[in-house]
C-alpha cells in the first residue's frame, strides 16, 4: 500500500470559523480567542481512497477531524491478517490516543476519498486544561470511542454471517436522509466482520437477489431497512 504523507497533501491552513461542520467537531465550543491560543495551525488535507493517514507505531503528535469521507482503523493479528476495528465518519476524531500515548495504535486508512483537518495534540491538550468545554468534549469523544468498541464486539463479532453483514449495512445507512449506504471492498467487509472475503461476496449477492438491497451505482445501495432488521436481529 502506498503511503501518502500529510505534507504531500497539504491544502493550507483551515478556516475554522467558516467550517461547514463547525457545530459537530471537537472544537465546536471554541471562540476566536481560543483559536488564537493554539499557536500552531490547523491544516486541511485531501486523502485519496486507499492512502494511509498515519501508521501503527508512528509517533503520535496530531489528531484529525474527518470533514468528509470514511476512514478505517486497522490492527493486525500475529499471522499478519488485518482486522478493521472501527470505521470513522464525518465529524469523528481519529488519533485521540495522541493525547496520552507516544505512538498511534492503528493504521488509519481512507476507505473513500476523505478530507481531514489536522491539529497538534499537545496544543489541544494544553488548551483543554484551561477550557472546561474542550475538556468535556475530549472526554465525550473518548466515551464515544469506547461505546463504538463495545458495539463492534457485540454487533460485528457475533452471530451468523448474514446477521453480521446485515448489521454492518444498517450501521452504514444510519443517519442518512434516505436508506442508502456506500460499501467498499469485500475484503474490507471480511476484515470488519471476521468472515472470509468469499462469504462477504456471497452474502451481498444473496441480499441483492432477495431485493434486501438494490445497487444504484458501483458499491452504492438502497437498503430495505425493515428486511435488514429482520435478518440482523430476529
Amino acid at each position: 500500500m502506498q503511503i501518502i504523507k500529510p505534507d504531500q497533501a497539504w491544502q493550507g491552513v483551515a478556516n475554522c470559523s467558516q467550517c461547514s461542520i463547525r457545530n459537530s467537531v471537537l472544537f465546536a465550543g471554541l471562540t476566536e480567542e481560543d483559536f488564537k491560543k493554539l499557536h500552531k495551525p490547523i491544516n486541511q488535507f485531501h486523502i485519496k481512497a486507499g492512502k494511509r493517514i498515519y501508521g501503527l507505531g508512528d509517533q503520535a503528535t496530531c489528531m484529525y477531524t474527518i470533514r468528509s469521507g470514511l476512514v478505517k482503523l486497522v490492527q493486525y493479528l500475529p499471522d499478519g491478517t488485518q482486522r478493521i476495528v472501527r470505521l470513522l465518519h464525518t465529524a469523528d476524531v481519529i488519533g485521540l490516543e495522541a493525547v496520552l500515548n507516544p505512538a498511534y495504535k492503528h493504521d488509519a486508512i481512507a476507505l473513500h476519498d476523505t478530507e481531514v483537518c489536522r491539529y497538534p495534540a499537545d496544543a489541544a491538550q494544553a488548551l483543554a486544561e484551561t477550557n472546561p468545554a474542550l475538556h468535556q468534549e475530549l472526554m465525550t469523544r473518548w466515551q464515544h470511542a469506547l461505546d463504538e468498541a463495545d458495539t463492534w464486539v457485540t454487533e460485528f463479532s457475533t452471530g451468523a454471517s448474514k446477521q453480521r453483514v446485515g448489521r454492518l449495512l444498517l450501521m452504514l445507512s444510519k443517519g442518512r436522509l434516505d436508506p442508502t449506504c456506500s460499501l467498499f471492498s469485500r475484503e474490507d467487509m471480511g476484515a470488519i466482520l471476521g468472515i472470509t472475503t468469499e462469504t462477504a461476496s456471497r452474502t451481498i449477492a444473496e441480499f441483492k437477489r432477495q431485493h434486501v438491497i438494490v445497487e444504484t451505482a458501483s458499491n452504492e445501495f438502497l437498503c430495505d431497512i425493515q428486511k435488514l432488521e429482520e435478518i440482523s436481529y430476529l
